[in-house]
């Protein structure tokens, strides 16, 4: 059975751990030369009629030749993932194992969700088109890149390679949105939230230089306390928060197919937006981060000794930029927050936002007709990504660029994304399976 195969191939690949590390030098790329061995194994068509390229010695590139190349298209995935130590996990991060039956049947480890879920997704669509005898009308271009999970170099070098070739895709999909019914309880029907932009994404280093000492003896202000100070000021003043355009959108939609008080505020969104914003924030840390420029203390380092005053601490606030901000706008506000002069801010790994893809033309209807036809009954919205992903490359080349994962993820699987016991339901694949054998044929 088809079916059973492409469960088999997906428990094969994720078993191998391909860990990408912020520090290149300890990621084991052994792990990676076997993954796309696999890939060779696995699916021999794709390897033998299409064109493979490898960039930057790990990420990969295929070039299906369509009946013209004026109006190509790519389909993005990445097949790196975060670190899973095992401790905590009800089923080994790396064995790909099954658990229950039907409807209810998972596959357990790490990358199921993100992202080879959508790697292995998109090489079973395209290997059984292929099969079928498939001639697309126009070129796709398959990327696959390996290291999204830490600086996106892999992506990048695709896109210097492409914008090279004058290679302009009229539809990018990378991952993003998915098919979700437990984020708005105002609409009973399912919703693919299809992402229109992502947030810019940034480090911020919060630094403090300040003579050390024994611990016997303590000055008041310690460098460990101005810290500490320091984030609690930044944490109790969040950024502002606004509904843009595509949030306007967004919420028109849920309106549309809202009832009651409810889905009035909502249809009219462009007068109540100043009472929906407030409520919105409150109702769940999903909406408010729709909402906002975000900030999290994700590391924090300092000390050296159990009984000696630190000389120097630092703490790392992971921020995502809202699309209606900027870089400089959020240095200001966290400056202003802080408002420590001798709390030193040094920005690391800068990224703005991304520019906003239309919600009209070719790229957008035929992505939303498909989704419609996949998986009926399904309500499609575009939002704004939250999180960072290798497509925001490929608006250099490319004004269609949209994010979107064709999988139904309950909040329950999408809270295991870079957490433990990262699974996904076996009939999700499968109809992401079909998704991408329906758009394949439609490019």
């Amino acid at each position: 059975m088809k079916s059973a195969l492409a469960v088999e191939h997906l428990q094969e690949l994720v078993s191998i751990p391909t860990v990408s590390r912020e520090d290149a030098e300890t990621t084991d790329w052994t792990e990676f030369s076997r993954f796309a061995g696999a890939l060779r194994k696995l699916y021999p068509l794709c390897h033998s009629r299409l064109e493979r390229e490898t960039v930057l010695e790990h990420s990969l590139i295929f070039r299906w030749r369509g009946r013209s190349s004026t109006e190509p298209s790519a389909l993005l995935a990445h097949y790196d993932v975060v670190a899973a130590p095992p401790e905590g996990w009800k089923r080994p991060p790396f064995a790909g194992e099954l658990s229950g039956k039907g409807d209810d049947q998972l596959i357990w480890g790490r990358g199921t969700l993100d992202n080879k879920g959508s790697v292995v997704a998109i090489l079973e669509a395209v290997e059984s088109q292929l099969e079928a005898g498939l001639v697309p009308a126009q070129d796709i271009y398959l990327c696959f890149g390996h290291d999204e999970e830490t600086h996106g170099t892999g992506a990048s070098a695709i896109v210097d390679l492409l914008e090279q070739r004058g290679v302009k895709p009229v539809l990018v999909l990378d991952e993003g949105g998915a098919i979700v019914d437990d984020v708005f309880d105002q609409v009973d029907a399912p919703m693919a939230v299809v992402g229109v932009a992502e947030k810019g994404t940034a480090m911020l280093r919060l630094t403090v230089d300040q003579s050390g000492g024994h611990a016997s003896t303590p000055p008041r202000m310690t460098a460990s306390v101005r810290l500490a100070q320091a984030i609690m000021r930044l944490n109790s003043r969040p950024f502002p928060a606004h509904l843009t355009a595509t949030g306007s959108d967004l919420l028109h939609t849920i309106g549309i197919h809202a009832t009651g008080f409810t889905g009035f505020l909502l249809r009219n969104v462009s007068w109540t937006r100043p009472l929906l914003v407030p409520v919105l924030v409150r109702k769940s840390d999903e909406l408010a981060a729709m909402l906002r420029t975000t900030q999290a203390v994700t590391m924090l380092e300092g000390g050296h000794a159990v009984n000696a005053l630190p000389e120097r601490v630092s703490a790392i606030i992971n921020v995502r930029i809202a699309v209606n901000s900027s870089m400089a706008a959020t240095i200001t506000h966290v400056t202003r927050a802080i408002n420590d002069k001798k709390v030193r801010i040094t920005v690391e790994s800068p990224g703005e936002p991304s520019p906003v893809s239309p919600t009209s033309g070719f790229a957008w209807e035929l992505l939303r007709s498909t989704i419609e036809k996949s998986f009926p009954g399904t309500i499609v919205t575009p939002y704004i990504q939250n999180g960072a992903t290798d497509s925001r490359h490929f608006t250099r080349i490319s004004r269609g660029v949209y994010r979107f994962t064709p999988f139904a993820m309950a909040r329950e699987m999408r809270d295991t994304l870079h957490a433990r016991n990262e699974r996904m339901l076996i009939s999700s694949y499968l109809d992401g399976i079909n998704f991408y054998r329906a758009l394949i044929a439609s490019l």
